[in-house]
């Protein structure tokens, strides 16, 4: 279900920042660790997330050209001392002929660690996901929730719905 909802509610979220924090975690699936990166705007909102097997430059450059195509090249991204992720980005820039602040400092990406909490908070329970496809679907789900939860979706004029009414909304 959530493969379905996700496109419609890409469509009704909010416009993001144009300071991203990217980073990524790991979560176990079938005994494994696999990557999840996110990127967060300044405000702490999700701009996008991808669950990837590995943890390499391919990865951080398919990941971070998606979340171009979504949203829009950003000013600046800052991230943390991993090389795949500088060598994406310094990649796409010399590729797109965008220009686009790279930082690099583990204390500025505190807002995409924290925003890992929501995520692991409900996957540790878990005790990991018996595959790749079922991780990915459920951590969409669990992604777009916290998306709606955080006020990102732009309802339609009118009063505030709960999350369940917005999520609700999105499959009428």
């Amino acid at each position: 279900m959530v493969p379905v909802l996700a496109p419609v509610f890409r469509q009704c979220k909010h416009p993001v920042g144009k300071s991203w924090r990217m980073d990524e975690t790991y979560i176990k699936v079938a005994g494994h660790w696999k990557y999840l990166y996110r990127t967060v705007d300044r405000a702490g909102d999700t701009v996008d997330f991808m669950v990837t097997a590995k943890r390499n430059m391919a990865s951080a450059r398919r990941f971070l050209e998606r979340t171009i195509n979504l949203h829009d090249v950003p000013e600046k991204i800052t991230i943390d001392k991993s090389g795949a992720n500088a060598a994406a980005i310094e990649s796409v820039k010399a590729d797109f002929c965008v220009d686009i602040l790279m930082r690099q400092c583990k204390y500025l990406n505190s807002i995409a660690r924290q925003d890992h909490r929501a995520i692991k908070r409900i996957t540790r329970p878990m005790l990991g996901f018996k595959s790749f496809w079922s991780a990915r679907i459920i951590i969409a789900s669990i992604e777009t929730m916290h998306m709606i939860r955080r006020g990102q979706m732009d309802c339609s004029a009118g009063p505030i719905m709960p999350a369940a009414h917005q999520f609700y909304s999105l499959a009428v």
